[in-house]
């Protein structure tokens, strides 16, 4: 849509008619500006979404996807989960605890206390758009909106302004920055949340003007994280990356942590009596922030021998290891679940699952693997993350092969594949053999499918919920993994059973048998290890 730089974009009739007329005295700025539809308004929005979204593509000005009342980032699910997913029952507990609309925190009887549910954070979120197209800047705060609700938020409203670079004191333009304060007082909101990350001075400068808590991308993220973590690891490290995130941003507030004043000050009420040890909170503050980073990189080191031992456990008997790995909600744990029945935590939402899970699987032919779920990626990862659970992604580094599950049906699978391959590139995965798995096929376009398969070397579509593709996506990882590649032909005397059914196990690969007089004759391929258990019963020749 095409539009002036301070015009807001709309979600009703009366007021694209608006935008259209805006839009028509200034043809030279293209920008976009997707705005959220307050609470009433989005819960109606859902039930006629498909009607959104056409008429969004039929005509410019019209209502924006973000106006459908879901996030696209989310999928379209009409079923959840599958009976390979198990009884969820971490889910029931995380639902059991979640934010709802219109509830009050304020208490009439002291007897509710323990059934209070919080009430949603209400936001606006603004974002830039300052490369790409107008479609990418919508795909980026559609993202946002869908973080925002994985938080525990209510998103009431959106807007992006249309600027090649952040503004250095309140990333948005001082009249966009004013636009958004009205916004902010028309809606209620009590919380700003920007589409990118602030530096210390402009979140400053940008809640002096809008009046409210404003928190950026980063923050957000970080939020999800410390909600979702479950292990001992995962709440270390996601407390790590909260820790180096807030250092750099911590600072006063109010007279206790007020700078020194310095002579007389005259009108500034100070003076005699208020010098002194000046901004020492602030540093004690700060050193105990670096205490606990400490002593958490400590804790986190110690945790990484049990885990190396497990792998080296694997690698020692020669166990091929397959990650998956994808954007967030590609449907990474629905995968595991299908394959292993592992029975792991899957929810429609950013970030839900966040602890590596790995499980044994078997290909059809009789070889055993190791299967490795880990955390999900999303554009701009923030490098606290990634630093943090650096330990974590070893898992991708390592394996033999990476699934790396695409969402087929989201509006920009391609700009998907390209975040993971940043985060992948960071850890250094990217000499690890890739096969591209294009799930949620029963939901997607086939045209968008066609061209993924076209355009990604080496691919396999599926549908992890309704089982489409499974058997082929297992075929595929049998070719692709190490398999046993020493050739023996051996002679078992009927007396060792037990070599016979070693043989049997899920690191061999029998190609013959024969029973004969003194024993069964057999023609395998095996790994070194087990090829000099069995060297005593080759057969010369």
């Amino acid at each position: 849509m095409t539009h002036t730089d301070s015009s807001r974009a709309p979600f009703n009739g009366a007021e694209s008619q608006t935008l259209a007329s805006a839009a028509s005295t200034d043809a030279e700025i293209e920008a976009t500006i997707a705005r959220i539809v307050a609470a009433d308004d989005a819960r109606a929005a859902r039930g006629r979404s498909g009607r959104a979204q056409q008429g969004a593509s039929e005509h410019d000005g019209g209502d924006s996807p973000l106006g459908s009342g879901r996030a696209l980032a989310l999928s379209d699910l009409s079923q959840e989960h599958s009976r390979f997913d198990g009884a969820q029952e971490d889910l029931a507990d995380r639902r059991a605890l979640r934010r709802v609309a219109g509830l009050s925190t304020e208490l009439e009887d002291v007897s509710e206390v323990e059934y209070r549910q919080l009430r949603l954070e209400r936001v606006v979120l603004a974002g830039l758009w300052s490369e790409g197209t107008a479609q990418d800047a919508e795909n980026s705060l559609q993202e946002l909106a869908a973080l925002a609700e994985t938080a525990g938020s209510e998103v009431l409203d959106g807007m992006v302004q249309r600027r090649l670079k952040p503004d250095p004191g309140t990333f948005l333009g001082s009249g966009k920055a004013l636009e958004l304060k009205d916004i902010v007082e028309a809606t209620g909101a009590d919380t700003v949340i920007v589409d990118s990350e602030l530096s210390p001075s402009q979140r400053r400068g940008l809640e002096d003007v809008v009046k409210v808590k404003v928190i950026d991308r980063t923050a957000l993220i970080l939020d999800i994280f410390a909600q979702h973590a479950k292990s001992r690891e995962g709440k270390a490290q996601v407390e790590l990356a909260q820790l180096e995130y807030l250092l750099p941003r911590l600072r006063g507030w109010g007279e206790s942590m007020s700078r020194q004043a310095g002579g007389q000050v005259g009108g500034a009420g100070a003076g005699m009596g208020s010098r002194g040890p000046g901004e020492t909170k602030i540093e004690l503050d700060r050193r105990r922030i670096r205490h606990r980073m400490a002593k958490l990189r400590k804790d986190i080191a110690g945790m990484k021998p049990a885990r190396d031992a497990k792998r080296a456990s694997r690698q020692r008997n020669d166990v091929p290891s397959v990650a998956i790995v994808g954007y967030t909600n590609a449907g990474k744990s629905s995968l595991l679940n299908r394959l292993t029945d592992a029975g792991v935590l899957v929810e429609n939402a950013l970030f839900a699952t966040l602890d590596p899970t790995v499980r044994q699987a078997v290909t059809p032919d009789g070889i055993g693997f190791t299967l490795a779920d880990t955390v999900g990626f999303v554009r701009s990862l923030p490098t606290q993350l990634v630093e943090a659970f650096r330990s974590t992604l070893e898992e991708a580094a390592d394996a033999d092969l990476l699934l790396h599950v695409v969402d087929a049906s989201h509006p920009d699978p391609e700009g998907q594949i390209a975040a993971v391959r940043d985060v992948l590139r960071d850890v250094d995965a990217l000499e690890v053999p890739e096969l591209i798995v294009l799930n949620k096929a029963d939901i997607a376009d086939p045209v968008v499918v066609d061209r993924l398969r076209h355009t990604q070397r080496e691919t396999v579509v599926v549908s992890a919920r309704s089982g489409e593709g499974i058997d082929e996506l297992m075929q595929r990882v049998s070719e692709l993994i190490p398999r046993p590649s020493v050739p023996l032909d051996i002679v078992v005397p009927y007396a060792r059973g037990e070599v016979v059914a070693r043989l049997h196990a899920a690191d061999a690969e029998i190609l013959s048998t024969e029973h004969l007089e003194d024993g069964t004759h057999l023609r395998v391929l095996v790994k070194d290890a087990l090829a000099a258990e069995l060297a005593e019963f080759v057969v010369a020749s």
